[in-house]
């Protein structure tokens, strides 16, 4: 990944398609500052100065009036000098002056070019540039906080203290490799270091659970509706979406396909599934509706496994359910059979009724605490499936090393296996390279002596 280029600038409108009353159009790069003075025919204002200016075409006419902001590199977003012209949010205007920036020599701006910069010029790591998108993506208010938490910085400082501590593993074992007939470079102690990497690998658990959290609070948590035909999977669907978006009948196999709706439950996007009733048949077309359904339930986060206790205690949904995915067992029309609402006795099973709404407050709290978790509190912040999977990887080297560790392996290949480590790391927050390494290597041993 290199720099931008230095003669390069670029230009796009910063605010949405449509109406309004106020639109932006933004520039950087090296040009920018020369570009307002021809846009506009006067010299630029004063830094972080908003001044009144008219927008002219290449007739010296005027285009627009607004006000007009100036903030040189290094000092700015993407670190390179940026002009911003706030005028009237009509689209024809915003066009006409974008277009007049490229006459006079920017080019179009790719979609997120504006933030690549900010990363490429060191002004945001990579998980700081992904939170921008998360911020404006957020579709509740715990995920704008969590957004702007891992804007500020947060999940990269926890991710930068964990690299920290490998890095000091790395330089210990790589030196007692490299230097291993040095005076200042001591022997590697099995007891200290079995310590050291069991602290790392309880302090990446922790991480990767908040981070795990993080990612439903910003991507939305996945919840999977399953069950044997006519349960009231699809009569779920629509009390907790709040609307008829599924069919319901009493034939059972009415529902074919996926149907998907988007809530929020405690703060938290959930993307709730209802999927085909799981049993045997000779119709195509509900045949191909199980199979969707299955593979529905391999991915989700959550599944609510549904049932009206009248099905087999052995049928076919209780041995499909991948063990590796947390379940809340659900157990519907309680109202038929005269039961009360709640946690069925000696069981895991709440009991409901969806078409009373009896024990409907205690099925949303239990998916609040199940799906949300440590969502919910103040500390949380967003992540990303890759980064998630990152630390994971992160995470299986370590214990890798630890395994190798106790079986007695060179310390060539617990440097490896730290090596992978502290690589995936990197690739959370794009900040790590191999001179960066070497770099502190040399700083901390008197290698050249």
């Amino acid at each position: 990944m290199s720099a931008p280029d230095e003669r390069d600038t670029i230009a796009a409108i910063a605010t949405a398609p449509g109406r309004g009353a106020i639109g932006i159009v933004r520039a950087s790069g090296p040009q920018a500052l020369a570009l307002a003075q021809r846009l506009t025919g006067r010299d630029p204002p004063a830094p972080r100065t908003a001044v009144l200016r008219t927008c002219l075409d290449h007739r010296g006419e005027a285009i627009d009036q607004g006000l007009l902001v100036c903030f040189p590199g290094p000092d700015s977003f993407t670190g390179e000098d940026v002009i911003e012209f706030q005028g009237h949010g009509g689209q024809l205007l915003l066009h006409l002056i974008w277009e007049r920036l490229l006459a006079l020599g920017a080019r179009p701006a790719r979609p997120g070019e504006f933030s690549e910069r900010a990363f490429l010029n060191g002004r945001i790591d990579l998980t700081q540039a992904e939170a921008i998108a998360d911020l404006i993506d957020a579709g509740s208010r715990q995920a704008a906080r969590g957004a702007m938490r891992s804007l500020r910085g947060e999940f990269s400082s926890r991710v930068e203290a964990l690299r920290t501590r490998l890095v000091g593993l790395r330089i210990e074992l790589e030196a007692a490799i490299d230097f291993v007939d040095e005076d200042d470079v001591g022997p590697i102690g099995d007891r200290r270091l079995t310590a050291s990497l069991a602290d790392v690998a309880a302090s990446l658990d922790a991480l990767l659970m908040q981070a795990e959290q993080g990612r439903k609070l910003a991507q939305g948590a996945v919840m999977v509706i399953a069950g044997a035909p006519n349960v009231g999977k699809s009569s779920l669907l629509n009390r907790l979406a709040g609307d008829d978006m599924a069919i319901v009948t009493p034939i059972a196999g009415t529902t074919r396909d996926l149907l998907r709706t988007d809530v929020v439950i405690a703060g938290m996007p959930v993307r709730i599934v209802d999927t085909a009733g799981i049993r045997e048949t000779e119709d195509p077309v509900e045949r191909e509706g199980v199979a969707r359904a299955r593979q529905a339930i391999d991915q989700a986060d959550l599944i609510l496994a549904m049932d009206t206790g009248d099905e087999p205690t052995d049928g076919v949904t209780s041995v499909t359910l991948p063990p590796q995915i947390p379940v809340l067992r659900v157990r519907n029309k309680i109202d038929l059979r005269g039961e009360p609402a709640g946690w069925l006795s000696g069981s895991d099973v709440l009991g409901v009724s969806v078409l009373t709404g009896e024990g409907m407050d205690l099925l949303t709290d239990e998916l609040a605490q199940r799906l949300a978790g440590a969502a919910q509190g103040e500390s949380t912040f967003t992540a990303r499936r890759r980064q998630v999977q990152a630390l994971k990887q992160c995470a299986d080297a370590v214990e890798a090393a630890r395994a190798g560790l106790q079986q007695g392996l060179g310390i060539e290949l617990l440097a490896e296996d730290l090596r992978r480590a502290h690589d995936r790391l990197g690739e959370i927050t794009g900040r790590v390279t191999p001179d960066q390494l070497l770099g502190e290597i040399f700083s901390t041993f008197c290698i050249g002596k």
